[in-house]
């Protein structure tokens, strides 16, 4: 009696339980949806990318539900069901399977084509910032190209010419500044060059005031970001789509091959009885 009641009491529970994972999935899947937005790329990623994150979760309450009909039928297999869930949670496994198989390719390619829209953007900032700075470089060679404007760059340089004199000059100061924390390590060792060798300082100075010098070192940035966010977006959508992809991939094949198979087994079972019966 004791078995009996245990063995009851499990079946009911894994029934409850994966007839509540079931429906959780269903109910996920409704908020998902929403705001309903089927045209855009980005609302269908993501909405794959969520579906199969907890595609798991039906296929272990399908699992569970079958376990506890299994447990009935094994304790008592005579004893009268009023509800019998295994044929809809089937048609439901098939349906899923249906589903996953159908994101396995649309993901691939909506993924594909985000990864291209999103390089093109990158390439299109790019080149705006590159054409930015270029109209930038011809704009300050022009000034450069009166009086006024080599007045006022050499005012600069002789500025920081005498700026970093007095500060290699007084050794306290200079001693100051290497031992600041908050100085960074490339700009102590510039120091250290320019106390050295104070030509490198008249070097540096004419460097960091060349136009042309800091729209080349400029342009290479550029060039850099733009190379770094072009691999970036890549690696992302290849992963994007492996993962996904092959997660759908296989939660299709596991729920088609649990619905079709239970469907046909059903089947045959119930030819079996109806034979029986005409018997």
């Amino acid at each position: 009696m004791t078995n009996r009641f245990a063995s009851v009491n499990a079946a009911l529970t894994l029934k409850v339980v994966g007839i509540i994972l079931i429906l959780s999935f269903f109910l996920d899947f409704l908020i998902l949806l929403l705001p309903f937005q089927p045209t855009d790329r980005t609302w269908q990623i993501n909405l794959a990318t969520a579906l199969v994150d907890r595609g798991i979760v039906p296929l272990v309450g399908l699992g569970m539900l079958f376990v506890g009909y299994w447990i009935d039928d094994a304790s008592d297999g005579d004893r009268p069901r009023s509800v019998d869930l295994r044929f809809p949670a089937l048609i439901i496994s098939s349906i899923l399977g249906l589903l996953f198989l159908l994101i396995f390719p649309l993901h691939l390619n909506n993924v594909r084509q985000a990864s291209t829209q999103t390089v093109n953007q990158i390439n299109q900032d790019a080149d705006q910032a590159e054409n930015q700075l270029k109209t930038q470089l011809a704009q300050f060679q022009a000034q450069l190209n009166n009086e006024q404007g080599k007045a006022q760059l050499e005012q600069l340089r002789n500025q920081a010419r005498a700026q970093f004199t007095e500060l290699l000059k007084d050794d306290q100061k200079y001693k100051q500044a290497l031992e600041n924390p908050q100085l960074p390590a490339t700009q102590k060792e510039l120091l250290k060059k320019f106390k050295a060798n104070p030509q490198e300082l008249d070097k540096f100075i004419a460097q960091q005031t060349d136009p042309q010098g800091l729209a080349n070192q400029r342009l290479s940035q550029i060039r850099e970001r733009k190379e770094a966010a072009e691999k970036q977006a890549k690696d992302n959508a290849w992963k994007s789509g492996l993962r996904i992809g092959i997660s759908s991939l296989l939660l299709s094949i596991g729920y088609i091959i649990i619905g079709w198979t239970g469907l046909r087994g059903m089947g045959t079972l119930q030819g079996s009885g109806r034979k029986a019966a005409a018997r």
